[in-house]
């Protein structure tokens, strides 16, 4: 089966490079604020996908377990040393597009800034859908390509591309920005009914950030995010959908499935899970599930 690129952050310091020193307190906290406003109280079994090192992982304390999906084996490798070995986190290194998960077994997910890797984001919607049960909820969020920048820069003629056109634009390899209404489209078409948009970093400007305080910005942020069921033209955009339609109730016990042939129930060993039908094997080691691996 042959699957999009991916973004890959295999060894990369993205989280004390990017958040703990890249002065993105202030957005750190306006996604606080949001995912808050949007997630479920409580549930069962949640999976983060594109979880990376676990920043927003904390964040989802009212689910009784959460499955932490990253294609880098090395971000799960710094989320686990950050959170730790208890038995309430999987940790599963899988491509998005081919997940490893039996139909309808979670009762909720999130995707936070990991859809602007997407070089086919309705596909990764699709599969996403899969996974969850009906009526589970999805908290995404996409780089918007019709924010406030992007349309000063297209009418002062210093960008090339419209932020008012729906196909995505790639503004560096595998960077994605997108449009509202086909983020809405894509959502319907793979069995998601939208609920509630918020827009979030409306102050996403270094001199505000240098001047006002993070938590300032964010608080500030938070009263303003409700405008999105109205508009959106920041460069951040947060959405709660549910699952519509029906999906096959997970067969009681099964969680893993094959992400090549899509055999479920794979047999465990204490250092990998293998495949009874294509025979692949996929790597268990230093508690992550390698689906990569699979030979």
């Amino acid at each position: 089966m042959t699957t999009p690129p991916v973004c890959n952050y295999e060894g990369s310091d993205y989280q004390a490079s990017f958040w703990d020193k890249g002065e993105r307190q202030y957005e750190d906290r306006a996604e606080a604020i949001a995912l808050k406003r949007l997630l479920p109280a409580r549930g069962k079994l949640l999976l983060e996908l594109g979880a990376g090192a676990g920043r927003n992982t904390p964040r989802y304390g009212g689910y009784e377990r959460i499955v932490l999906l990253d294609y880098s084996r090395t971000q799960l490798e710094q989320a686990r040393a950050r959170l730790g070995a208890s038995p309430r986190y999987v940790y599963v290194a899988a491509d998005i597009y081919k997940l490893p998960f039996v139909d309808g077994l979670f009762d909720g997910a999130t995707m936070i800034r990991t859809l602007h890797h997407m070089a086919d984001a309705p596909k990764a919607l699709a599969q996403v859908r899969h996974v969850l049960q009906p009526d589970a909820t999805l908290v995404l969020e996409y780089a918007n390509k019709r924010n406030l920048k992007a349309i000063l820069r297209y009418w002062l003629g210093k960008q090339a591309w419209s932020p008012f056109t729906q196909a995505p634009v790639e503004f560096a390899a595998l960077n994605f920005d997108f449009h509202p209404k086909a983020i809405r489209r894509w959502l319907a078409e793979a069995g998601f009914r939208p609920e509630k948009t918020l827009t979030v970093s409306h102050f996403r400007i270094g001199l505000l950030k240098r001047v006002f305080p993070a938590a300032f910005l964010a608080a500030l942020d938070g009263l303003i995010q409700p405008s999105g069921a109205l508009f959106q033209i920041t460069p951040s955009v947060f959405v709660r959908a549910v699952a519509t339609g029906q999906t096959s109730p997970a067969a009681a016990g099964a969680f893993f499935k094959c992400p090549e042939c899509g055999q479920a129930r794979l047999e465990e060993a204490p250092e990998y899970l293998a495949c009874p039908a294509c025979k692949r094997r996929y790597a268990f080691k230093d508690g992550i599930y390698d689906f990569k691996s699979g030979g």
